[in-house]
């Protein structure tokens, strides 16, 4: 019997304490799929007001069945460790309040890191300059998606001298007409 794609991701990716971002973006991913990505983020509500209508009274009561579903998927894709810590809970919002307030990398430290990298990336001699090209943009989109505030010309210039000194001109007009064409 074939599994479902779903629980392959939680498999492959079960959170280990050192992987929270990437863990949460699939988690996130599953939960959007499923309709329950509300509860991760939504206070759970405590009681249904007197006089509330049968409609009030399902989505209390699918409120409460969403979020017992989505605490079985958050504690079945943790290492046996880190579900000891969390399995008492009984509300999603508290898990993951906790969690993240343990487990989460702040952005300026993820922008640090990506910014280091970038800045870093030499292309080696012999290898593929497109190749070398694509790594270079798939790097500013990612400073881009962190907001790192840098311009265009930065980003030009960083990747022209990320380039082996060639014996002739290097692609500028490639990468300049990519960023300028993103910009518009």
């Amino acid at each position: 019997m074939s599994k479902n794609p779903l629980t392959l991701i939680i498999e492959i990716n079960k959170f280990n304490g050192t992987n929270y971002n990437d863990w949460l973006r699939n988690l996130r991913i599953i939960l959007d799929f499923k309709n329950q990505g509300y509860v991760l983020d939504k206070p759970l509500p405590t009681a249904l007001p007197e006089g509330s209508s049968p409609e009030e009274r399902v989505t209390f009561d699918k409120w409460y069945e969403d979020n017992r579903k989505v605490r079985s998927i958050i504690l079945a894709s943790m290492t046996n460790e880190i579900q000891k810590q969390y399995d008492r809970l009984e509300d999603v919002p508290s898990i993951m309040l906790r969690i993240n307030n343990v487990y989460a990398v702040p952005d300026q430290h993820i922008r640090y890191a990506a910014t280091k990298v970038f800045f870093g990336t030499k292309m080696t001699e012999g290898s593929s300059v497109q190749s070398h090209g694509v790594t270079m943009l798939s790097f500013v989109e990612k400073l881009e998606d962190l907001k790192a505030g840098f311009n265009n010309d930065t980003y030009i210039d960083v990747i022209l001298q990320s380039l082996p000194i060639l014996g002739k001109k290097p692609p500028l007009a490639f990468i300049t007409c990519w960023l300028k064409q993103r910009s518009t």
